[in-house]
């Protein structure tokens, strides 16, 4: 059988001190026997982002914010989606790609993140009402969407560390330029959000490379992959 291959670039700045960067690689590596699929994964930091990332076939922006470049995490967002990269962005990485999106295709170029900036005047990321941070909570799958296509439920206990997200009344906004929120928190709060015309898009608060033991990659990780790899 031949191996389907890829190469994904992880845009992050890389520390010992987040869990979730010990967790990505091995969740990738795992799905070279697993799937087939032979991955080359690069680290970017967000400083060094640059047009050549659309050289990649897979982007994924993983946790860490505030990150360094701030400008460098969103640049990672719009080359994946401007060139139809498989894109996958969890917990700051969902907090940026609606950055970028607000930005770049609703017209909102000052909408800012309240963590790093929060005095602005047009803050689309906020503190959430309940800080998760070590938190799991339920996540509610809208049916139809490619979320549920591929989660296979209606309903998912998800693992979170963050303490930020998507202000729900500007959801809207996102909505009304193609974003679709394909799931939510009991109290009606986005958790996930995708591009139904873009080849791979979604971004999630919470963090897919967190769940379980770290043998067994989540079906989001694992769907990524496969588009980044071609399958």
């Amino acid at each position: 059988m031949n191996a389907y291959s890829g190469r994904i670039a992880v845009v992050g700045d890389r520390s010992p001190h987040v869990r979730s960067h010990g967790r990505v690689p091995g969740l990738l590596d795992r799905l070279k026997d697993r799937d087939n699929l032979d991955l080359d994964v690069y680290w970017v930091p967000t400083e060094e982002v640059d047009e050549d990332l659309k050289g990649f076939d897979g982007i994924w922006l993983v946790p860490g914010s505030p990150y360094r470049d701030e400008a460098g995490a969103i640049a990672a967002v719009r080359i994946a989606r401007e060139n139809g990269i498989p894109f996958l962005g969890t917990c700051a990485g969902f907090q940026h790609a609606m950055l970028e999106f607000a930005r770049n295709v609703c017209g909102r170029p000052d909408a800012q993140n309240g963590e790093s900036d929060p005095d602005a005047e047009d803050l689309l990321i906020v503190p959430l009402a309940c800080s998760l941070v070590g938190h799991e909570d339920a996540v509610q799958v809208t049916p139809g969407t490619r979320a549920a296509e591929l989660l296979g439920v209606e309903r998912s206990l998800e693992r979170y560390h963050c303490s930020y997200g998507l202000d729900s009344s500007r959801m809207d906004l996102l909505r009304d330029h193609g974003m679709v929120f394909s799931g939510y928190d009991d109290a009606g709060e986005p958790r996930i959000a995708e591009l139904p015309d873009h080849p791979f898009y979604l971004a999630t608060l919470f963090q897919p490379e967190l769940a379980g033991d770290g043998t067994r990659p989540h079906p989001l990780i694992q769907a990524f992959a496969r588009a980044a790899g071609g399958k």
